[in-house]
């Protein structure tokens, strides 16, 4: 398998170098490179799952390690702690040093750097998520503080702060509702030295997906379960090693599998996407996939589905906010500096007013986001907090990567400006499910 995955990843990069070199256009080969190297990247990722470690538990739990639920102060005040406020300032250092500046490279590539995927885990957002018990660094579950973290990591790019918070979203999982045998195989592995891929899968290839009606379907056999579908638009699918899938089980509804890469029927095809290019997307192909009865997670509890697929929309409604102060932070000083007609287009009051309509509307997103998050972390119900912050987000978060292409005319159009790829990523939002977890 091994030297089967060399061989791949050194015949696309022989490919890429070819229909790079300026001899292709002399010679008229243009296109059929093209063609060559599009069907080698959609059929030559076609490939089993990684390989490339053994999950086992280190240490056996007598009950499953929870963290204590996040407090507050009695009256309504969302303004961050002074920890939670070191945290974000850090990770927007981090955003705006390293995700900004390596973001268009990535995007052309449709693959985040190794070595920036190894900064990220370095921050230790997912081990804010472990208990200390398993050799995290978590003493409370702060749904808030996870909101800031992804918001101030879209700031730099949403693209590859998807690819940074995918494998958070399935420790976060295996924390929440994990076992005390399921956090004893997996959760050690996300505290050593190499953090492993992973991804929470549950969108489908379908047009109007709905997360409680899902066409992958599972049910019981040989002692535990056998899953079959197709999922969607899954962040670092082809480097995955473990995934957390959303399926329907007979006839108790949604359910949550824990599936290994390395599993029989596993494999990956790989589907770049308009936006998110940054996060390497695929498709998570399961065929006939057998699993031990131990990879049901939550015990098919109706609720823990519930808070799963809300807490991730939680989650994209803080990459969408983040992403969209990118956009108002990037406007601002361009048409302040642009001049047209002998003054800046700011003072043009058709101008002035769409950027104060990008405030308006992004504050909006964040109080919505922050709210919803603010009961979730108190244990109150949250579902309709973030259905309203989700509507609002996917919406107005279009729009505001929309108007920050028309701000920047010409500008706006071209790949030298970020506007264009925050547009493309934006439009993902409305559609999303899973992938990240607060």
């Amino acid at each position: 398998m091994s030297l089967a995955k060399d061989a791949m990843g050194f015949g696309l990069r022989v490919l890429n170098r070819f229909a790079g070199l300026p001899v292709v256009d002399r010679m008229g080969l243009r296109k059929p490179a093209e063609k060559v190297l599009y069907q080698a990247t959609r059929t030559g990722f076609r490939t089993v799952g990684a390989l490339n470690r053994s999950f086992g538990a280190t240490q056996k739990l007598l009950r499953p390690a929870r963290l204590a639920r996040g407090g507050g102060a009695d009256l309504f005040d969302l303004r961050p702690s002074e920890e939670q406020q070191m945290l974000r300032d850090s990770v927007h250092s981090f955003a705006q040093e390293q995700l900004r500046q390596q973001a268009a490279a990535a995007d052309s590539a449709c693959a985040a750097p190794a070595e920036l995927l190894r900064q990220s885990a370095d921050l230790g957002i997912a081990l804010m998520g472990i208990p200390e018990d398993l050799g995290g660094a978590g003493s409370e579950r702060s749904a808030m503080t996870n909101v800031l973290v992804a918001e101030a990591l879209a700031q730099g790019d949403l693209g590859l702060a998807v690819a940074c918070l995918a494998p958070t979203a399935v420790s976060n999982a295996l924390a929440l509702w994990g076992n005390a045998e399921q956090q004893a195989k997996y959760l050690p592995a996300f505290v050593g030295e190499k953090m492993p891929a992973a991804a929470l899968a549950v969108l489908e290839p379908r047009p109007l997906f709905d997360p409680l009606v899902l066409t992958t379907r599972a049910y019981a056999g040989g002692g535990g379960y056998v899953i079959d579908g197709i999922k969607s638009l899954v962040p670092r699918a082809a480097a995955a090693e473990l995934f957390i899938v959303a399926a329907q089980l007979d006839e108790r509804g949604p359910a949550l599998f824990i599936v290994e890469s390395s599993t029989q029927g596993v494999s990956i095809e790989s589907e770049p996407a308009m936006g998110l290019r940054a996060a390497s997307t695929g498709r998570l192909i399961l065929r006939d996939v057998r699993l031990p009865a131990s990879a049901l997670l939550g015990e098919a509890e109706a609720a823990v589905y519930l808070d799963c697929i809300n807490l991730a929309r939680l989650g994209w409604c803080a990459l969408a906010t983040g992403t969209a102060q990118a956009v108002l932070d990037y406007v601002i000083p361009y048409v302040n500096d642009r001049v047209a007609f002998g003054e800046p287009i700011s003072h043009r009051q058709a101008v002035a007013f769409n950027v104060a309509n990008i405030g308006i509307e992004l504050e909006s997103m964040r109080l919505l986001t922050w709210r919803a998050a603010s009961r979730a972390e108190r244990g109150q119900s949250f579902a309709r907090e973030t259905a309203l912050a989700r509507r609002l987000c996917a919406d107005k978060g279009m729009a505001i990567g929309n108007d920050g292409v028309q701000l920047l005319g010409g500008h706006g159009y071209v790949k030298e400006h970020p506007v264009e790829r925050w547009y493309r990523d934006l439009r993902a939002v409305g559609l999303m499910e899973g992938v990240v977890l607060v």
